[in-house]
């Protein structure tokens, strides 16, 4: 490690006053940020950390949207959003082991948009919205790419809005080392449609499986995708497995899950 300066802001305001310098960088539960100052391949002059402020952590329900604070642990979503959106729930039960769940948080997973985060997944398929220290962001504007995403130099996210469907469910291809998605799928059925967001496949990161939805919303059922999968171009391709393979898990994954919410 090196050396860098610590804050620790009691206020959103105070956190974007602190990140208005170009070597701050946010910290919320540090389980990406920090492993990767360790190996010297991030390197900023001041952490700004985010667990000091009270209004970016909670669940609660306003009417049919789940509001989630942005510092809110894994653990706290897993148990607190199980009564309200139990798949969500269920989601963040099964991230990393213990240890991460206790320290990471929902917005520093989105902020960070690893390609085989789960969280990514829930929030794309709910078509959540994302509320930052200025704006709200739609879940479908959000996710720009791997590791890529529309926050804003400066901008912190400060809470994650879910409309609360009336069914859904997470399935997720483990990769035992790793404990993340090597292909993971999110289905949430509303009254207007069905929506697919699959993590851990795409070169591109998390995305919107649009044939699935189109089988989905005309009959939600497993029977429905009997013999779909995905498209192997774009896929990653690794020691884990080929393109072909995470497209094929494309279909299962979301089988299973569709199966799941029933």
């Amino acid at each position: 490690m090196y050396n860098f300066d610590f804050v620790k802001p009691s206020s959103v305001a105070e956190a974007v006053k602190a990140l208005s310098d170009d070597e701050a960088q946010p910290l919320s539960g540090g389980q990406t940020l920090l492993p990767s100052m360790k190996q010297r391949l991030n390197a900023p002059g001041t952490l700004v950390s985010l667990t000091g402020i009270a209004e970016l952590k909670g669940v609660k329900r306003e009417g049919d949207t789940l509001v989630i604070g942005a510092a809110t642990l894994h653990a706290t979503v897993a148990k607190e959003a199980a009564a309200h959106y139990p798949a969500l729930a269920e989601l963040a039960g099964q991230i990393g082991d213990p240890a991460v769940r206790n320290r990471g948080t929902i917005g520093g997973s989105l902020a960070n948009n690893d390609p085989s985060a789960c969280y990514p997944a829930a929030v794309l398929a709910s078509g959540a919205t994302i509320v930052t220290s200025n704006r709200e962001i739609a879940a479908d504007d959000y996710f720009q790419g791997m590791f890529t995403t529309a926050l804003e130099p400066g901008e912190i996210i400060t809470a994650v809005r879910f409309p609360i469907p009336q069914k859904a469910a997470y399935a997720k291809f483990l990769q035992p080392a790793s404990r993340f998605a090597l292909t993971g799928a999110f289905v949430a059925q509303y009254a207007d449609g069905v929506r697919v967001a699959i993590t851990g496949a795409s070169e591109g990161g998390v995305f919107r499986w649009s044939e699935g939805e189109a089988a989905l919303s005309s009959n939600f059922s497993a029977d429905a995708l009997k013999g779909m999968a995905g498209e192997a171009d774009g896929m990653i391709g690794d020691l884990h497995g080929t393109p072909a393979y995470r497209a094929h898990l494309v279909g299962v994954m979301t089988r299973r899950a569709v199966s799941a919410a029933h």
